[in-house]
């Protein structure tokens, strides 16, 4: 009789709770690596999405989704599944400069994504 196999349970650290989740897919511009969790902006001119700054000055200053996967866009533009609804930790969230949980939260929120 063959050994068990062992399987580890590691729980889903991101998500906090059970309302709905609503994904799609959105193109993550090129020149970044990015963990699931990251805090996404939409670039007004072409519609894809990079780590929010708040100092950016391309509509990706605004948070609009959460990215749902690990991402590697350094060798060009790559899709990826995006949170845009249900709710997160706030501290599984990797933020950009200038963007803190509190002004994250009240972005996201009109949004149905609801930062615990």
């Amino acid at each position: 009789m063959p050994n068990p196999t062992r399987v580890t349970y590691t729980p889903d650290r991101l998500i906090a709770g059970d309302f709905p989740q609503v994904k799609e897919s959105g193109v993550i511009a090129a020149g970044q690596q990015l963990v699931r969790g990251a805090v996404l902006g939409k670039v007004t001119a072409d519609g894809q999405y990079k780590l929010s700054l708040a100092a950016a000055e391309d509509g990706s200053e605004v948070p609009v989704v959460v990215l749902d996967v690990d991402i590697d866009t350094t060798g060009g533009a790559a899709p990826a599944p995006l949170m845009l609804t249900g709710e997160v930790l706030g501290s599984e969230l990797t933020l950009g400069a200038g963007h803190t949980v509190a002004a994250v939260k009240a972005a996201l929120r009109p949004l149905s994504l609801f930062v615990r």
